[in-house]
């Protein structure tokens, strides 16, 4: 694992490897936030917490370079805590455990981080580099981005200072996202009574894994399966079918994650077990050839388990399958004027059901706020339909392209001869913090960068070694660069 600290830039892939080493799952970045304070420290550069939980330091112009307008480098700390199955890692705890394979740093059965650990680590390379030539830099290292972009919804007024905002939390390396989508959280709860078993029943807990899962911005036109809506189609067959009742269901962890993992226990007569493993089994073979294309690895499996005491009583179990079955997930509509792009988008990434309450729990996205008010009343009308509760959070705006922009035109135009070819806009699906720092400062000239990830939100998530480099000497040359004010 050490040996990622001496691949090339080693102020890059040094300062990553730090931070993998340091707990910091979304909610609990007590760690991290001291870390980085200790690193400012070390630096010698000014360095505070402010209210919302963000880490800014400050480092002064070089000589001669004052009269240069402040840049903002912008990352945030949290990372995404997903595992395999079989992993026992402890991500309040643990470090993470990256390998070299080939081309790309990887995780032992976690997640990477490098969404956005390696924006934090080239933030890092500038503020230890004293050889630098740039203008006065701030970095804003925002908190809790995964879950709520909480740091930049509680950013202060008047806190930032510079003129130029670098967003360093773009997953492509050469293009240059200058617009994202808004997204808001969609939670959908019911409150039942349960009911008694019937004793002379059996339990079988249906499982299915081994989905792709994804980044539900970045990922959702890739049409990866969705766990809680494969799952529906097989338990609602069940009850038809088989008499079964639902007692329980969990899927999905993670509100932007496309769920991976679905489990489901329901009960229903003895001599119908065999019956519901081979319509298991059959749907294996349905989703695997449904999927041939997109996915490789789904697992189905139904075993036996003790039968619980409670279940979903019948009208209110009928109701809530209803409601995953039409709940809409997936793209509802693409840019008509960037056809490549995706406008509005719906990730059904959460169930819970069990000991009297269903909660299910949606992202839904898109660059138009009209649209963003059409999916929620459409996810709305479904679920009161089936007599849920449906409340709304974290809503944000979409961030609108400006390519007039003249940071934009230093970067592609620093690209080109630094690289020998054009870099390539973009507006992208995923949620930035942009759009909300943007509403708080709306002077700020905006665009956003990064190295190339793959599969961010996954275990699966993946760096590509060489991007490092480039973005690195891309990152140099402009703030040497940056114009006057």
């Amino acid at each position: 694992m050490s040996e990622i600290k001496n691949l090339n830039p080693q102020c890059i892939w040094s300062n990553f490897y730090a931070l993998t080493q340091v707990p910091r799952p979304s909610g609990h970045l007590e760690k991290i936030q001291q870390f980085l304070l200790d690193f400012a420290v070390r630096v010698g550069v000014e360095a505070f917490k402010d209210p919302a939980g963000n880490i800014v330091m400050r480092k002064p112009a070089s000589a001669g370079m004052e009269n240069r307008k402040g840049v903002i480098l912008q990352a945030h700390m949290d990372m995404v805590p997903q595992k395999t199955p079989e992993s026992t890692h402890n991500f309040e705890t643990d470090p993470i455990e990256p390998w070299i394979d080939g081309e790309w740093i990887k995780a032992k059965g976690t997640t990477l981080g490098a969404d956005d650990g390696l924006g934090v680590a080239a933030i890092m390379a500038v503020m230890e580099d004293k050889t630098l030539k740039h203008g006065p830099i701030e970095a804003l290292i925002t908190a809790d981005e995964e879950t709520g972009m909480y740091g930049a919804n509680d950013l202060p007024a008047g806190e930032l200072q510079g003129d130029i905002l670098l967003n360093l939390d773009s997953e492509t390396w050469g293009k240059f996202v200058i617009g994202s989508a808004g997204g808001i959280d969609i939670t959908a709860t019911l409150d039942y009574q349960e009911a008694d078993t019937d004793p002379q029943d059996a339990a079988v807990r249906i499982t299915l894994k081994g989905l792709r899962g994804g980044h539900s911005g970045l990922e959702i036109h890739e049409g990866r399966g969705n766990a809680n809506k494969l799952m529906v189609r097989v338990v609602r067959e069940a009850i038809e079918q088989l008499d079964a009742r639902l007692a329980t269901w969990q899927g999905g962890n993670m509100r932007n994650a496309i769920p991976f993992k679905a489990e489901v226990v329901l009960t229903l007569p003895k001599e119908n077990v065999e019956a519901l493993k081979e319509l298991t089994a059959d749907w294996l073979d349905d989703f695997t050839d449904e999927y041939k294309q997109i996915e490789s690895g789904i697992e189905l499996t139904a075993e036996e388990v003790a039968v619980p005491q409670k279940e979903v009583p019948v009208e209110i179990q009928d109701n809530l399958i209803n409601a995953i079955y039409g709940c809409y997930n997936g793209v509802v509509r693409m840019i008509p004027a960037y056809p490549d792009v995706v406008e509005t988008s719906s990730n059904l990434a959460i169930i819970n059901i069990g000991d009297g309450r269903a909660e299910l729990q949606i992202l839904a996205r898109s660059s138009r706020e009209d649209m963003k008010d059409y999916i929620v009343k459409t996810l709305e009308s479904t679920f009161n339909m089936a007599g849920m509760k449906v409340e709304t959070a974290g809503s944000y705006g979409g961030w609108d392209p400006n390519p007039d922009s003249e940071i934009l035109h230093l970067l592609l135009r620093e690209y080109k001869e630094l690289f020998g070819e054009e870099g390539i806009v973009q507006v992208d699906h995923a949620g930035l913090e942009c759009s909300i720092i943007l509403g708080k400062y709306p002077h700020l000239d905006v665009v956003s960068l990064g190295p190339t990830l793959r599969s961010p939100h996954t275990t699966t998530e993946r760096a590509l070694i060489a991007t490092a480099d480039p973005f690195w000497t891309l990152l140099k040359k402009t703030l040497e660069d940056i114009p006057e004010k």
